[in-house]
């Protein structure tokens, strides 16, 4: 069996988040970014899984611009339990 955890990228809990001068969206400038604790969850039962012998291999999926890529899993289970990471860059088509 395989495994598919999605991943997203969001501004860190203990941050508080701020609104741009023009209330157009969230300012993101210098803001620290980590994972969803929710999806660390899933990232670690999909881990417990594999180490049970239920499954085979994990594949960990992030949507997202490049900083989405998966540096706040830690290195070690990034080397040695998550078999593949996939990160798909969004892309923005008009709807008309």
């Amino acid at each position: 069996m395989k495994i598919l955890v999605p991943v997203k990228r969001v501004i860190d809990f203990n941050v508080k988040v701020r609104v741009k001068a023009d209330g157009s969206g969230v300012d993101l400038a210098n803001v620290k970014m980590s994972m969803n604790p929710f999806d660390e969850i899933s990232v670690e039962e999909a881990i417990r899984i594999k180490e049970a012998g239920k499954a085979e291999e994990i594949i960990v999926v992030s949507i997202g611009p490049q900083q989405a890529r998966l540096t706040e899993l830690p290195q070690s289970v990034r080397d040695n339990l998550i078999d593949q990471g996939l990160l798909l860059k969004r892309l923005f088509y008009p709807i008309r």
